[in-house]
Formats: C-alpha cells, sequence, structure tokens
C-alpha cells in the first residue's frame, strides 16, 4: 500500500510519552501534554469527569461515530506505610510482575508535589548478610522502597512530607536502539497510544477524512479495570488499540500488528474481526491472529458496562508483558496502517 508512516514523529511521541509518569490514578499531566500535541494538529481534544480525553475527528459523513481506544494510564504503586527504619512498604497499581522490581529505581511523589528518588529491593538485599538473599520471594511482604535520603527513623520519613497514599513512579528506562527497538515498560499501551497519535498526525498531513466521524478515546484507568466503562454515547462500534502478546501458543510477533479473535471477556466482534483480517490480507501486512485467556481491553470494561457497541482489539506485538517489555517499530507502523485502512474503507 501506497502509505507513508512520519516514523519520526510515532518514535518521538513513543519515547515522550513512556518517559512520562501516569500510573493509573494519576494521568492528568500526561494528559495535558497529548491535549497540546492533539491541538497543534487542530482536532478537538475534550476531557471526561474521570480524566480520559476525546480526540474528535471529522468523516466524510456523520452517520455513526467509530471508537478508537488506548490506554494512557500504566503499572505502578503507592506507598502503603513507612517502616520503623525509614523504608516504604507498598501497594500495587495493576499488576506488575513484581521479581521484576527487585533492584529497579522510583520516584515518590508526595500529595504537595515533592518528589524523591528511591529503589525497589527485596528486605533481604544483601548476599553477604541474608542467607536468603537469593531465595526469599519477591512480593510486596517481602520488599520495601530505600529512599534516597538520610532516613533511619518513620519519623525522618514522614518529615519529608512522604505519607501512605503518595504515588510512587517504577523507572520505565525507555530505550530506543538504532535497530528500531523499543524496549521499556509500559509499552502496554503507550506504544499504542503512539500509534493513534501518528494515525492523527497522517490525517492531518495529508488532509485526510475517515469514512465516518472518529473519536479516540483515551482511558485513565484501563489497568485497573474500569478505563472505559464510560465512553461517548454516540460511538456505536469501537476498536481497542492495546499491546499484542507474544509468547507459548501465539503466533504474534515485535514486527506484527495483533487481531485478538477472543479474549478473557469472549469472543469479539465477528464482522469487524473478519473486515480487520481481511484488510491486512488484501493490504500485505504483517499480521497475527490470536487468543488471549489472561487479558482484558477497553472494549471489553466498554461492553460489561452496559455500552451498546460493536468491539474489536488489535495493537502492535510486545515482548514480556508487564515487566521489561519490547517492541519493534515495524509492530507500530502495521497497527496504524490497519487502523487507517478501516477508518478509510
Amino acid at each position: 500500500m501506497n502509505l507513508t508512516i512520519n516514523k519520526e514523529y510515532v518514535l518521538q511521541r513513543a519515547k515522550e510519552l513512556l518517559e512520562f509518569n501516569s500510573p493509573s490514578g494519576f494521568c492528568y499531566e500526561i494528559m495535558e501534554m497529548i491535549a497540546s500535541w492533539v491541538e497543534n494538529l487542530d482536532y478537538e481534544f475534550e476531557t471526561t469527569n474521570k480524566g480520559s480525553g476525546v480526540i474528535t475527528i471529522p468523516g466524510e459523513n456523520s452517520d455513526k461515530v467509530v471508537g478508537l481506544s488506548a490506554h494512557v494510564d500504566t503499572l505502578g504503586a503507592m506507598v502503603r506505610s513507612i517502616t520503623g527504619s525509614g523504608t516504604l512498604k507498598f501497594t500495587l497499581i495493576g499488576g506488575p510482575i513484581v521479581p521484576t522490581l527487585d533492584g529497579e529505581y522510583c520516584k515518590i511523589r508526595t500529595r504537595d508535589g515533592r518528589i524523591y528518588t528511591g529503589t525497589f529491593l527485596s528486605t533481604s538485599p544483601s548476599a553477604h548478610v541474608y542467607e536468603d538473599s537469593s531465595s526469599k520471594k519477591r512480593d510486596p511482604e517481602y520488599m520495601e522502597i530505600r529512599i534516597d535520603n538520610k532516613v533511619s527513623s518513620k519519623e525522618d520519613v514522614k518529615n519529608l512530607g512522604i505519607s501512605s497514599g503518595d504515588f510512587i513512579f517504577i523507572d520505565p528506562k525507555t530505550t530506543i536502539t538504532e535497530t528500531d527497538f523499543i524496549k521499556s515498560r509500559f509499552i502496554d499501551d503507550k506504544g499504542s497510544v503512539a500509534c493513534l497519535m501518528g494515525l492523527i498526525e497522517l490525517f492531518k498531513r495529508e488532509n485526510i477524512k475517515p469514512k465516518h466521524t472518529t473519536k479516540i478515546f483515551l482511558s485513565t484507568y484501563e489497568e485497573v479495570g474500569h478505563g472505559s466503562s464510560y465512553i461517548p454515547e454516540d460511538i456505536t462500534e469501537m476498536i481497542a488499540v492495546d499491546m499484542g502478546c507474544i509468547g507459548e501458543d501465539l503466533s504474534c510477533t515485535e514486527y506484527d500488528v495483533s487481531i485478538c479473535a477472543k479474549d478473557s471477556s469472549g469472543p469479539y466482534d465477528y464482522h469487524m474481526t473478519t473486515q480487520l483480517i481481511q484488510l491486512a490480507k488484501d493490504n500485505n501486512l504483517n499480521f497475527a491472529v490470536d487468543i488471549y485467556p489472561m487479558y482484558g481491553s477497553d472494549v471489553s470494561a466498554a461492553l460489561r458496562a452496559g455500552n451498546d457497541i460493536k468491539g474489536a482489539l488489535i495493537g502492535p506485538g510486545v515482548h514480556a508483558s508487564h515487566g521489561m517489555e519490547r517492541t519493534h517499530y515495524n509492530a507500530l507502523d502495521n497497527t496504524i496502517k490497519l487502523l487507517y485502512l478501516y477508518l478509510t474503507n
């Protein structure tokens, strides 16, 4: 297909998104950044009461409204309590693979905006001291956060202004290699948000309109299950743009757009899924069709909330989800092209 995606723009948006802290419940700052991008492209941006974003792209006709969704919220943590020795116990936001957090850097943000740095560690962090340093279970019960300040008591930490309920941002360690691999935490689902920004930039640059008015819904609570429990009432069909899974019994790779036929919420709409598969075939896209039994999407949440919509799920293939993730630019490129084909056919 003769379609030029602005690779530099997509990768720059991906890098900025991935490096911006936005765990579920703390997305108002990243939404302001995205709003500025959208407004620079002269499209309408609105914010819902819950903090989600809605981008409207006028279509050739307005007889129906097609929705696309992706989530800007990520996994994270929150201060649960302060120990007597001046470390922090934490509670998880979403479902990160906890053993991958051992030794990871983080930031603690107080309610009044102060930022402190720290490190996730086992409570037996030294091989020279603890016999169980390598065998102790890595979960929040046996882990803590060491703060990079001179503290040795609960009172010392409280004097910094840190308290229970403060957000903890996990260092994403974002790297884009010369070979176009994107390595980072939280490519789920900021890789997809970058795809949607690339799609918007394409429509603007080429002065193209989708066949139908299109609303892009950027949710802020997907990782905790209710990101799109509300969607604009005029949406009649919606594609969730979220990461494609890679692993055992799956055919997706880091270079493909994944088309999910069924996940834990059940099968996606037959006609939409079939159309997406046919478009990918007809236009020689790298794609995979898979089943994700341990997965749910913004479309899943919208359907469970009672929205009368048809729904489908696609997205770039991402390796090692909820850990140290990786994808390749080709997966983003194929995702953008499939979305473009669906919206313009």
